[in-house]
């Protein structure tokens, strides 16, 4: 068979897409493409006015062809002008932009069609264009910088999908267009430049949340936002864009992998607000803005009754739950890199995942990565930080070791002189306090952890556990729901429900308890102190078949257990040990 021959041509391709498309279709489907035809019309004949041709349309996509570069970029001047203000005289939900990307480059002629990486290519930056804007490639803007009255904003050399090599892409505009009109209006000019993502520590930044066009809903959307960057800011290891920089990029319709390059953020935050007769919704949504992919997403409904109130609390929680999702991801992220390549702010997050499996060996292996980033940088607050929490957590599993505090002092005093503003230090060092049987001094620093962050789950259990001590077990509740809310997933929530469950036990309240156990043994069953604690409510419960059942779990699991366990527990009123003990006795075996 005689090989096929192709013919090889330069042009200049221009992909063109309809925006909200599917949203319109859904709303009313006939009128959505009554729409898009009345405006495909018009790309075509703009197009061919300007010596092109359109082929391969696909559902809601165009595809163009031009010999000249100037005449495809006057061509999409020209058309997104007329659709415009088509839109402008239609209500704001049903208007349908269109945005455009534009490429030149080799492609293949084959029965009317173009194929080729440089068609790719177009259609790819085309995703980069906000609506009803224009986006072109290096090759092209070469071709008509000089030629055409245009602005033309860097949006930097980006990763496509699918194209082996990375694409320097330029917004492109009519000059002094306006905010329904080219790219550049709907871009931040001053500020838009290409910034690579930096490999260290991530930045966040948090845009203006989406709202109905509602003055009382506007302050508030404003207020969330901020209150989430302030949180967020509290969370030393993270950086935060300023609100400043951030609210230049209200507009949804521009591509977040855009934003988080023009800001320098590795994550963006975005959210929308609701109105429902007396109730608030909230969506959030965390982006890797590298890739564009969704990590994390969550509605949140509320009573609209005390705006303020609602402010601090919706805040407050995101950002607890945002600091976990980032460190999750960032955790996972150092796998793409050789462990003997790996920077200090890398081996701090691959010790983070191994200190989150808890296994003996997986704790052995996060020392010997957190040892590794302090010969590194025996400064990094972020390795000394790490270093405390190591040293704690072994002190806990081996019940209040002095060897092992003392590690934790020493790790935790130095991480103050590094950054005297971060809570976590505090925390440390409040936790190490509990452990000493210290809890009105761990009180102290708590007092100040939470006074930096508001947010700090970990502090706000441990503030718990202290005022459990402290014979308080009635303020000790709302502090671990807190730590909960704040940090539903939290790969330590077992201990928190646990110490959440021997402060109901104090209040005699039986089915929390029992409830409250069952939930700490279903994400850590080994766990002795919450069995314990179920078993004693089953008791006080007139439960004793069930109660007996637990006990021979119990001691099936931990055979060498001893009440000395639950005596060493430093509760300012040893009443307090006696009783728990109590409850727990009634159910021995015979």
């Amino acid at each position: 068979m005689a090989a096929r021959r192709y013919i090889r041509q330069l042009a200049t391709i221009m992909s063109i897409d309809a925006a909200g498309f599917s949203r319109l279709m859904g709303m009313d489907d006939e009128a959505a493409l009554s729409a898009f035809e009345e405006r495909r019309d018009i790309i075509v004949e703009r197009c061919g006015v300007h010596g092109g041709r359109t082929f391969g349309d696909a559902g809601d996509s165009i595809m163009a062809e031009f010999g000249n570069p100037v005449e495809a970029l006057l061509a999409a001047f020209d058309f997104q002008e007329r659709i415009s203000a088509l839109n402008e005289a239609a209500p704001p939900s049903r208007r349908m932009p269109f945005r455009a990307g534009i490429n030149t480059g080799d492609v293949i002629a084959h029965e009317g069609r173009l194929y080729g990486d440089d068609v790719n290519i177009a259609a790819r930056i085309q995703e980069f264009a906000p609506h009803g804007g224009l986006t072109i490639s290096e090759t092209t803007w070469h071709h008509v910088k000089d030629k055409a009255a245009a602005e033309f904003t860097d949006l930097g050399t980006l990763s496509l999908k699918n194209i082996s090599l990375p694409v320097r892409i330029f917004a492109a505009g009519r000059p002094s267009a306006t905010a329904d009109g080219a790219a550049p209006a709907s871009l931040p000019l001053g500020l838009l430049k290409h910034l690579a993502l930096p490999q260290g520590p991530p930045a966040i930044a948090v845009l203006p949340f989406r709202h109905d066009e509602e003055r009382e809903l506007a302050y508030l959307a404003d207020g969330i936002a901020e209150e989430i960057g302030r949180g967020l800011s509290n969370v030393r290891w993270i950086s935060v864009i300023s609100t400043g920089s951030s609210a230049q990029f209200r507009d949804d319709a521009l591509d977040i992998r855009l934003v988080g390059n023009a800001l320098g953020a590795r994550y963006v935050v975005r959210g929308t607000l609701a109105r429902n007769t007396a109730e608030i919704r909230i969506s959030v949504a965390l982006v890797d803005a590298s890739n564009g992919r969704l990590v994390w997403s969550r509605r949140f409904n509320r009573a609209l009754d005390d705006v303020f109130a609602l402010q601090n609390e919706i805040g407050s929680e995101i950002v607890g739950i945002l600091e976990k999702e980032v460190d999750r991801v960032e955790q996972a992220r150092t796998f793409q890199v050789p462990w003997e390549t790996l920077e200090t702010w890398q081996l701090v997050l691959r010790g983070r995942w191994h200190m989150a499996r808890r296994t003996s060996q997986d704790t052995e292996l996060a020392l010997e990565l957190f040892t590794k980033a302090y010969s590194q940088d025996p400064n990094s607050s972020a390795v000394l930080n790490e270093l405390a929490w190591w040293w704690f957590w072994r002190a806990w599993l081996r019940f209040g070791d002095s060897e092992d505090l003392e590690r934790v002092a020493q790790f935790a005093h130095k991480a103050l002189l590094m950054d005297s503003q971060d809570a976590r230090p505090h925390a440390n060092l409040g936790a190490m306090e509990i452990m000493r049987g210290r809890p009105a001094r761990a009180v102290e620093h708590l007092e100040v952890a939470l006074h930096i962050n508001p947010s700090f789950a970990f502090a706000r259990s441990a503030m718990g556990s202290a005022r459990l001590l402290l014979n308080e077990p009635e303020a000790a509740i709302p502090l671990f729901r807190d730590a909960e809310r704040l940090s539903p997933f939290d790969i330590y929530s077992f201990h928190n429900l646990g110490e959440l469950a021997a402060a109901y036990s104090f209040m005699e309240q039986w089915p929390a308890v029992i409830e409250t156990a069952e939930r700490s043994l279903a994400l850590s069953p080994g766990y002795f102190y919450a069995r314990f604690l179920k078993i004693g409510a089953l008791m006080r419960s007139g439960r004793m078949e069930e109660a007996a059942r637990e006990r021979a779990i119990f001691d099936t699991r931990h055979p060498d257990f001893t009440v000395q366990r639950i005596r060493w527990i430093p509760f300012v009123d040893r009443e307090a040990n006696d009783f728990l003990i109590a409850n727990f006795e009634m159910a021995r075996p015979g």
